[in-house]
């Protein structure tokens, strides 16, 4: 007999990911029609438009097919040879075996160095872990933490569903805390205080306190102040945190940037509190979603939780290898001077400058449009503005006839959490900027004829 939907496990019947839900089968369901989609509904930018880097391409090539090096040499620059032929040894086997399960240490070195160029301060290259993409890094922690159905996470509303899905899949409690949306999505001690203390009645044990930062979806970027708070928040009350920082080199608005929780916890020699920061090639100026490169590095974890983790790590043998060769590329660029550099310096530039534009476009088109507020897009790939709607519907339902009327495909704020009794979309600032100006006069028009 044929397995039956009653045979799954009730976790995975109640996890939920909004990012590729329904509103986005709906939306492949019309393009098979011949309608004209534009995907706003996910941080997926070569999928619209934006080109890899030479740089990265030009290194996979070499790794994948050492030849090239002396069959088309005039293609290549040396640096990018060089980078290639030094990968290769110390894979010791190329990409096509097995790794050790934490990642070729050649690459763990240059991913310790980049966090120690980044925030001076000491790194251990058996510290870091490389993953399929991020995701994979912090399916590994919450794996590790959640260790019965009483094991609480605490969460940022709005949030990545990543969290939730993953928390509901591995029958752990989501503990919401509410970013302040008329307060630049700040976070305050009083709000996670409150989030906890709620928690503790219903008996959940909160293990950690997960941080998004830059904000995934809000756009929001964290001032060194509010992460020493989340740091002094944590060591009070005996949680780890999970640092998401993908979206680190996407800090777009003027006196805003991007500050680690390993730097801050450094500063504060902070040695109880433990500590996963993640990083991923999918974000920032690379845009390398399909090669699933990224990393998490450890910090105040005792040796024989180390041993775990690593156990965990072995179940999968280890990350991709062009993964991992992606992640090389993006801690250790060409340096001033090579062959690559200018090239290298022009792309990413250009690829942060028009992400940059394309936020506000996108921030001030939507505030201009009656019933919509939005917050400025600092950072990350999103913006969440706050949808006014008629009596008695539900962001889903607009989010459906946004797409059914307009062909743009966003993704409702139930997807992510919000404050009961308000409405959000999600929408990335990816789509050139031709389509984005088309987005906001689209979502104008349609506001109109909704209300």
């Amino acid at each position: 007999m044929a397995i039956k939907l009653a045979d799954l496990g009730k976790a995975v019947l109640e996890t939920e990911y909004a990012v590729r839900g329904p509103i986005v089968a709906k939306a492949q369901e019309l393009e098979k029609q011949g309608r004209d989609i534009i995907y706003c509904n996910i941080g997926n930018p070569q999928a619209l438009e934006q080109k890899p880097l030479t740089w990265v391409r030009q290194v996979l090539a070499l790794c994948e097919y050492p030849e090239l090096a002396e069959k088309a040499a005039a293609l290549f620059p040396l640096d990018a040879i060089e980078a290639s032929r030094a990968i290769i040894k110390g894979s010791k086997f190329g990409l096509g075996a097995y790794s050790e399960s934490k990642g070729v240490r050649f690459i763990r070195e240059a991913v310790a160095d980049f966090i120690h160029r980044r925030d001076g301060i000491a790194t251990d290259p058996d510290a870091v872990y490389l993953t399929d993409g991020a995701s994979k890094g912090v399916q590994a922690a919450l794996r590790m933490l959640i260790a019965s159905p009483h094991d609480g996470i605490m969460v940022p509303i709005p949030q990545y569903p990543l969290y939730s899905a993953t928390i509901t899949l591995y029958e752990g409690k989501q503990v919401n805390y509410y970013l302040d949306e008329h307060n630049d999505w700040k976070l305050s001690r009083q709000m996670l205080e409150e989030s906890l203390a709620e928690a503790k009645r219903y008996e959940v044990k909160v293990k950690a306190i997960v941080i998004i930062n830059p904000g995934n979806p809000t756009g929001s970027v964290l001032d060194k102040e509010n992460i020493a708070m989340v740091i002094d928040f944590a060591k009070e009350h005996n949680l780890a945190i999970l640092a998401d920082e993908v979206y680190q080199e996407n800090v777009y608005r003027q006196g805003d940037s991007f500050v680690s929780f390993a730097k801050v916890l450094e500063e504060k020699k902070e040695k109880t509190v433990s500590l996963f920061s993640f990083h991923s090639t999918s974000k920032g100026f690379l845009g390398e979603c399909g090669h699933r490169g990224g990393y998490f590095e450890i910090r105040n974890i005792p040796v024989d939780v180390s041993a775990q983790i690593l156990k965990l790590q072995s179940v999968s043998l280890c990350a991709n290898l062009p993964g991992q060769v992606a992640v090389y590329c993006m801690v250790k660029p060409p340096v001033t001077g090579s062959p690559s550099h200018a090239a290298y310096v022009a792309e990413r530039d250009g690829v942060l400058n028009q992400l940059k534009q394309r936020a506000r476009l996108l921030q001030d088109g939507l505030n201009a449009i009656p019933g919509i507020r939005c917050n400025d897009v600092a950072g990350a790939m999103y913006a969440f503005p706050c949808v006014e709607l008629p009596a008695g519907r539900t962001d889903n339902e607009y989010c459906m006839a946004l797409l059914e009327a307009t062909g743009i495909c966003v993704v409702p704020g139930t997807g992510f959490g919000q404050i009961p009794g308000t409405a959000h979309f999600r929408t990335t600032i990816l789509p050139p900027t031709a389509k984005m100006e088309e987005v906001i006069k689209r979502i104008a028009e349609f506001q109109k004829t909704y209300h």
